[in-house]
């Protein structure tokens, strides 16, 4: 039988050996080649239950649009534990239940993490994958924000530990980065080449951002081989992009998306 979460049904989807992957879907019986339905891929540490994740929720409801939110291994609701977890697995989650669990065309819609996923998944799933809209999309991240921000003597010392803590904006205790990530992150890392990818992207990105710069985005526009990409910068806003005003803007993106592909289906 199905959890509930804030009077939300939430199911689970068995992935076999790997565990049960907690989600949310709505009216999945309303796929159709023509009109593409919505994934939410959340960030690192974060679940299905975010204020970003319920907006998107409430807007693909309200136009009775597929739509489907879930917990990464590790995450939120779902099997595994949170330090075992790494870019593969995850990227493994997303085609695993975007093939069970959606029909047709689908936008998906990344934050920080979930904008690297989205991207990989997209490459993987280039048949299925019709649109991106990102926030605040973190890229190689284990690299660029991690690995490259420690001084050679905590590089080496995370080799010998095989983990590294550090401070975690959002709450007093540490986040716990294992080097198997990092060495796993070297498999999936797109900034360093063009990124085959010919399909409509939306990049939302806060200049006021102090986990994701917004040059990242800015590299992330021009990495992309499609010509129909924009960036939206906000000056005020930070990483988690979730005042009302910028929930708006990414609603309207995520719609403005929406039509525009259903449009160009018909």
């Amino acid at each position: 039988m199905p959890d509930t979460e804030n009077n939300t049904p939430i199911s689970y989807h068995n992935l076999g050996a790997d565990g049960k992957r907690a989600y949310h879907a709505l009216h999945q019986d309303l796929s159709s080649p023509t009109r593409p339905g919505i994934v939410f891929l959340a960030g690192h540490g974060s679940d299905m239950e975010g204020s970003k994740a319920l907006a998107i929720e409430a807007l693909a409801d309200r136009h009775k649009i597929p739509f489907l939110r879930f917990d990464y291994f590790g995450h939120g609701r779902s099997d595994g534990d949170f330090l075992e977890g790494n870019l593969s697995r995850w990227l493994a989650d997303c085609t695993a239940m975007l093939d069970s669990l959606t029909k047709g065309p689908q936008i998906l819609v990344g934050s920080s993490l979930g904008g690297w996923l989205m991207l990989l998944c997209a490459l993987q799933r280039k048949n299925r994958v019709a649109g991106l809209v990102g926030i605040a999309a973190a890229p190689d991240f284990t690299r660029t924000l991690i690995w490259d921000a420690l001084s050679p003597a905590r590089q080496q010392q995370m080799k010998k530990d095989g983990q590294i803590a550090l401070p975690n904006p959002y709450a007093d205790a540490d986040v716990i980065y294992p080097y198997h990530l990092i060495e796993d992150g070297k498999k999936h890392q797109l900034l360093e080449a063009e990124i085959a990818l010919d399909i409509p992207v939306i990049l939302h990105q806060g200049m006021a951002d102090e986990e994701v710069p917004y040059q990242t985005a800015i590299t992330l526009a021009d990495k992309l081989a499609s010509d129909d990409v924009r960036l939206i910068l906000d000056k005020q806003a930070g990483h988690r992009y979730s005042e009302p005003e910028q929930i708006e803007a990414l609603l309207a993106s995520i719609m403005d998306m929406h039509k525009k592909l259903t449009a160009g289906a018909d």
